[in-house]
């Protein structure tokens, strides 16, 4: 089987997480800045083979789209041009930062470290990915 990718795409910073091959285990990979996102990919698929392509996309607790959005979409349709052969989904991202927090505080994260903005992106896309994968396991049953 082929993994599968998750983004949590900001205005700076890019999390990443991936599945393993068998798309049990969700694993935070990477944070790289959002401009050189393209390459790292590049380089990614290069190496791996990866099916589909899970993008957080933040909304407001009314369901509607929140501001972030409006640069999350550009560079989400600069990806879907380049990568055509992957399929790309978007997921609902609310809170994934915050549980990524507690997360970090769970593991006995040092303060320092919860402050580091990168890990909390790669961990919110794992979170991503990993409610991807229930929701498709829980879709399966």
């Amino acid at each position: 089987m082929k993994r599968y990718l998750a983004l949590d795409i900001g205005r700076k910073r890019t999390g990443i997480a991936v599945t393993d091959t068998a798309r049990i285990i969700t694993s935070a990979l990477e944070t790289v800045e959002t401009y050189k996102l393209e390459d790292f990919l590049k380089d990614y698929f290069s190496k791996n083979e990866v099916e589909k392509i899970i993008v957080g996309m933040p909304k407001r607790l009314n369901n509607t789209p929140s501001e972030a959005v409006k640069f999350i979409v550009p560079i989400l349709n600069r990806l879907k041009k380049v990568f055509k052969e992957y399929e790309f989904i978007e997921v609902d991202e609310r809170f994934t930062s915050k549980m990524a927090f507690q997360t970090m505080i769970d593991a006995g994260a040092k303060k320092m470290q919860r402050q580091e903005k990168a890990t909390i992106d790669k961990i919110s896309a794992a979170i991503i990915l990993q409610s991807y994968i229930d929701s498709e396991n829980y879709k399966k049953q």
